[in-house]
């Protein structure tokens, strides 16, 4: 394949940027367009996940181009989950019993910008904003562009069109509605919502709440969480229903209302957002929807990366780093495959969409997880038991959130199924009394190893794995 083939990417959100920087190294000629304005040059609009959990698969894409180092300075290390109960009691929950893992708070607008300061310097990488496209066509490999400030429409042509223009793709929305091929899509919501709110910092500039730590409240239905940021402030998200609940985003219209809801369910994190009502009555209520779709490509022409082709909810803060992991995967298949983008395409998909469906759907479990079963007791004592292994058998055990977060060379599928079993095993043990966190760490490792291996072939026998 030439190297000076010319690539257009449509999307320089953090997939599109690092897509543009990497194939920019690889010394392709890379033109990117993206419809809102440079965030380099403006503020993000409020409300749009501001802070993101960034963990070892990005860190993958990130040693790939060079910026390891660059990003490290832009986290804020969450050890675990900080649990605040109804009365304002805390515990943390560690996310793993090896010190060396934990996941990361970061700035979505640090680390965009960061990553297209670094596909800039590059001369055969050009970077357009304000450039909104409004259709692709797939079988010309061109795409129709409009200018929001001169209001001008103009047509792109490349050898390759690659798609990573998030939730709402037009590229996607192109396939769909051209009908020249099969192309299955499916869009699913959650019942909930979700509206960011912030806690600011104290006017020292100091944190009001625990630094280093994910916090969660949950409360069975619903949960209020805060990711800390760099400026002493945290970023705080309510996950809500609609319509369900005495609480929900439907009736919650006054501010008395809302402020009865916090006072109640929440006292603690009121007591630290003086600004909560400005917040929740300034910043959108979004949906939460899970994307799937296939194919990812047509031909050789054209294909979809990042939430283009597989949007999933923020509940195992995978979003940004599976979108990173998907670069990292593309660029293998291109050392693979050389001859055509067809076949690069074809193995890229191939590689690819089995481990994304599966973190789509680890990220509804994840949900149910954070709400609701954090504050279970035997959720609990099986967290204990796991930490312990963890710790005790660092090569010999990982949990199912480890394999995921921390595990960057097992494909979310495998993680899945290992780590599903893995938890049915010490739930179900648990609930007979076979094990207990009192007993001898090396006869639970060996039970939770024989009863996950049983499960695992079951799910053999089934066709599951």
């Amino acid at each position: 394949m030439h190297k000076k083939q010319n690539i257009l990417i449509i999307g320089a959100g953090l997939c599109g940027s690092l897509l543009a920087l990497r194939l920019g190294q690889r010394g392709f000629n890379v033109t990117v367009f993206e419809k809102r304005p440079d965030l380099r040059k403006v503020n993000i609009s409020a409300g749009r996940s501001i802070n993101l959990a960034f963990s070892n698969r990005g860190n993958k894409a990130m040693k790939l181009v060079g910026l390891e180092s660059k990003v490290k300075q832009l986290c804020i290390p969450m050890n675990g989950r900080m649990i605040h109960d109804i009365h304002g009691n805390t515990f943390q929950s560690n996310y793993s019993g090896k010190d060396h893992e934990y996941i990361n708070s970061i700035s979505r607008r640090d680390l965009n910008a960061l990553i297209l300061n670094e596909a800039e310097k590059h001369e055969n990488v050009n970077i357009y904003f304000n450039k909104k496209c409004k259709s692709v066509n797939f079988e010309k490999t061109t795409a129709l562009f409009k200018d929001n400030q001169t209001k001008n429409e103009f047509i792109e042509d490349a050898d390759v069109i690659i798609a990573t223009d998030g939730v709402g793709s037009i590229m996607r929305k192109s396939y769909y509605l051209g009908k020249k091929f099969l192309f299955s899509f499916s869009q699913n919501y959650l019942t909930h919502g979700y509206k960011e709110l912030s806690i600011l910092p104290k006017l020292n500039g100091e944190y009001k709440i625990h630094k280093n730590a994910l916090h969660i409240w949950p409360r069975g239905s619903f949960m209020l969480i805060a990711l800390p940021n760099l400026d002493g402030s945290f970023t705080v998200t309510l996950f809500l229903s609609y319509n369900e609940g005495k609480y929900n985003f439907s009736n919650l219209t006054t501010k008395a209302k809302v402020l009865e809801f916090f006072q109640k369910e929440f006292p603690d994190a009121l007591a630290v957002m003086p600004n909560l009502l400005d917040d929740f009555f300034t910043n959108p209520t979004s949906p939460l929807g899970t994307i799937k779709c296939s194919p990812w490509h047509y031909k050789g022409n054209t294909l979809l990366m990042g939430d283009a082709a597989h949007a999933i909810v923020p509940f195992y803060g995978q979003g940004m780093n599976a979108a990173f992991e998907d670069v990292v995967v593309f660029d293998t298949i291109l050392d693979q495959h050389k001859n055509n983008w067809e076949t690069i395409f074809k193995a890229y998909e191939n590689a690819r969409k089995k481990d994304t469906d599966a973190i789509a759907d680890l990220a509804i479990d994840n949900f149910h997880e954070m709400k609701d079963h954090v504050a279970n007791p035997i959720f609990q004592e099986k967290r204990k038991i796991e930490m312990a292994l963890e710790k005790e058998f660092p090569e010999d055990y990982a949990s199912k959130y480890s394999l995921v977060t921390f595990n960057e060379n097992t494909g979310y599928r495998e993680a899945m199924l290992k780590g599903r079993a893995q938890d049915k095993a010490i739930l179900n043990m648990l609930a007979d009394n076979s094990i207990s966190i009192t007993d001898n760490i090396n006869i639970i490792l060996e039970k939770v190893k024989k009863e996950t291996e049983a499960i695992l072939e079951d799910d053999r026998i089934a066709g599951l794995k």
